[in-house]
């Protein structure tokens, strides 16, 4: 443990949150979308028998799991724990998370009735949130809590599509078909996204992250007609809180810089992007957050170390840098790689 270590009482000042401000650190931090679980044996262990979205809704179970890879790992922060339909789960959208499948809807979104059904998000329909964020900063102290939502493009997909989709056929028609019906559901989705993110924040999350697993699908165009200002309107909910925002998509390699003007003080940068590349689309005005190939992780440690080096020298061009992957921790990965890299990522970036 560094002298700086021992001198972080309060989360403003831990290496992540000066990170995202573009401050100064002590260390490159790290954290790992979807560390929460997956690859963990004491996660398995925890969830045996239990369904995801009954997972989700359990204080309890909530931060056990979101603990686990911080005191396995070692990593400068937790992500909560949770899945990014719980929201629609959480206002009446009749859905479930199939496994080997995702989230499946039981009645896709069709008409402008379909999206009057779905109502507003109150902070009382996610009381267990609320609950499970402040035992977690209880618990964590000065390492910071990362609340997240999905994109309103994201949970769009899903609710017209019916469930995930290869190419999207039925959710770009409904955009290009009836435009104003496709913004109304993204208006919904949007003010269900901020809130879920704001009651987050003020639960005592101290970073929060709007991921949009499938706007990679879009064109630039289509993306700033039909994608960006509801997710500017997401993230928008927090703009008044003390809070950094990180912005993540998948294969966005071409939207990073509007991804950014959508609100955001970090963009995350998918592992098919260069990271010197995205710094320099993104320019100095944003910290940015990636980008290790999953798969790398399976690679001889001779071969994924020196890529972890390539990335940490690289985030240095940018001023503030997050290290993580490109996308999340693979369920098949193994545990003590993981928290081989975050030593690595730590002792390099003190050493340097």
């Amino acid at each position: 443990m560094s002298a700086y270590d021992l001198q972080v009482t309060t989360v403003a000042d831990s290496p992540l949150v000066r990170a995202a401000r573009r401050k100064s650190v002590p260390h490159t931090p790290v954290w790992f979308m979807r560390q929460a679980g997956r690859s963990l044996p004491e996660y398995k262990r925890v969830r045996e028998g239990i369904a995801m979205l009954d997972s989700c809704m359990r204080p309890d179970l909530v931060t056990e799991i979101t603990l686990q890879p911080v005191r396995r790992h070692g990593v400068d922060a937790a992500i909560f724990f949770s899945d990014i339909v719980v929201p629609l789960k959480a206002v009446g959208v009749d859905l479930d998370i199939v496994p080997g499948v995702g989230p499946v809807i039981a009645e896709p979104v069709r008409t402008r009735a379909d999206v009057e059904r779905i109502p507003e998000l109150t902070p009382d329909a996610v009381s267990y949130v609320t609950e499970a964020v402040r035992l977690l900063v209880a618990e964590l102290g000065p390492t910071p809590l990362i609340g997240f939502a999905g994109a309103p493009f994201t949970l769009a997909s899903y609710l017209v599509e019916g469930g995930p989709s290869k190419n999207h056929e039925k959710t770009k028609a409904l955009m290009h078909g009836d435009p104003e019906l496709w913004d109304a559901l993204c208006a919904r989705l949007a003010q269900i996204s901020g809130t879920f993110l704001r009651v987050q924040a003020q639960a005592g999350a101290a970073v929060v992250q709007l991921f949009d697993s499938w706007v990679g699908a879009l064109q630039r165009r289509d993306y700033v007609r039909f994608a960006l200002p509801h997710s500017t309107a997401a993230l928008a909910a927090v703009a008044d809180l003390d809070v950094p925002r990180i912005h993540f998509g998948v294969g966005t390699g071409e939207l990073l810089p509007l991804m950014g003007t959508a609100g955001a003080d970090v963009v995350g940068v998918d592992y098919r992007v260069e990271l010197g590349d995205a710094i320099e689309r993104l320019g100095p005005e944003y910290a940015v957050q990636g980008n290790l190939d999953p798969a790398l992780l399976f690679a001889p440690w001779e071969a994924l170390a020196a890529r972890v080096e390539d990335i940490v020298t690289a985030g240095r061009a940018a001023g503030g840098h997050i290290f993580n992957l490109g996308h999340g921790v693979l369920p098949t990965t193994d545990p003590g790689v993981l928290t081989r890299v975050v030593e690595h990522v730590h002792e390099i970036s003190q050493r340097e």
